[in-house]
């Protein structure tokens, strides 16, 4: 399906997915100012995993039996919860809440490589190639190579970051070649059990039993865990039926904005002008990826005698 063959509902749920997820890496870095990085993703997986399993049952969505598939969902929960929201929530301890929302975009350009790597089907082709390419050099340019030489907290929070990028890359491998065949509601809700069996234990080993007293605390873990993680996963799966995997890629361009401009607003954070120059390079990379932006030029191509 085309961007012109998206209807009206699509193209709206796509922007407030965005949005959502937008705002997600300003509510973890609020909750971060009294809770620890641990606990923080403890509560983000736990509660999504309680909402999620209570769509589940009130949809009676057949639930799998099948040992190999809970181990399956296991690796899942820890390749796409527990490494990523770990790296990234520790990341923003760091540097600032827009730098980790144009980081985090470079996703779709490890998750092609990744592919690519591991996947007989999915071949690196020449545009593919380009559009990666142009994808590791936005992320290079936002880090900055001189940041990275220093080996300072900053700089090793930006590597943090893309390591959580590199682990969901990985996780779009491991779902399609072992969660096939599931509901996708039901993938979330246990890959978000796999991830609360690990984050639940290791957050009362690392930082004890830490409960939230702030107010803006509470509704940050309630936005990022309820609202940013188990009902942006049910919003995501509409999306992705109404406009095809390509244009829910998308999505990935509308949330480093909202992050930037909330990161601005509430907590007044400032980017260099690299950081910028990142993104758009980030943002060439996946539009080269998704093709469409050459389909003009290939039509005029076709058409010249």
């Amino acid at each position: 399906m085309s961007t012109r063959d998206m209807p009206n509902r699509a193209w709206a749920e796509l922007a407030l997915l965005g949005c959502i997820w937008g705002g997600s890496f300003l509510s973890v870095r609020i909750a971060l100012d009294e809770i620890p990085v641990a606990t923080s993703v403890g509560y983000r997986v736990a509660l999504a995993a309680l909402v999620l399993w209570l769509y589940v049952a009130l949809r009676r969505l057949p639930v799998p039996r099948d040992p190999r598939i809970w181990g399956a969902l296991f690796v899942m929960g820890v390749l796409n919860n527990v490494v990523p929201f770990s790296l990234m929530a520790w990341g923003q301890l760091h540097i600032a809440t827009g730098l980790t929302s144009i980081l985090n975009a470079g996703t779709s350009v490890f998750g092609i490589l990744a592919a690519a790597i591991f996947l007989a089907d999915e071949r690196l082709t020449l545009r593919r190639a380009v559009g990666v390419g142009l994808g590791f050099l936005g992320v290079a340019t936002a880090i900055g190579l001189d940041d990275l030489t220093r080996f300072d907290p900053r700089s090793l929070a930006q590597l943090a970051v893309v390591g959580g990028t590199i682990s969901y890359a990985l996780a779009g491998v491991w779902a399609r070649t072992r969660l096939h065949g599931l509901a996708p509601q039901v993938a979330a809700a246990g890959m978000l059990t796999g991830s609360t069996l690990v984050m639940v234990p290791a957050a009362i080993w690392l930082d004890g039993v830490v409960v939230p007293t702030a107010p803006d605390t509470i509704v940050a873990i309630g936005y990022y865990a309820i609202i940013a993680t188990a009902l942006a996963y049910l919003l995501y799966f509409r999306v992705l039926a109404m406009a095809g995997s390509g244009n829910t890629a998308l999505c990935t361009l509308l949330v480093a904005p909202v992050a930037i401009l909330l990161g601005t607003w509430v907590r007044h954070e400032t980017l260099a002008p690299a950081t910028y120059a990142g993104f758009a390079l980030l943002a060439l990379g996946l539009a080269v990826l998704d093709g469409r932006v050459l389909r003009p030029w290939r039509r005029t191509a076709s058409r010249t005698p």
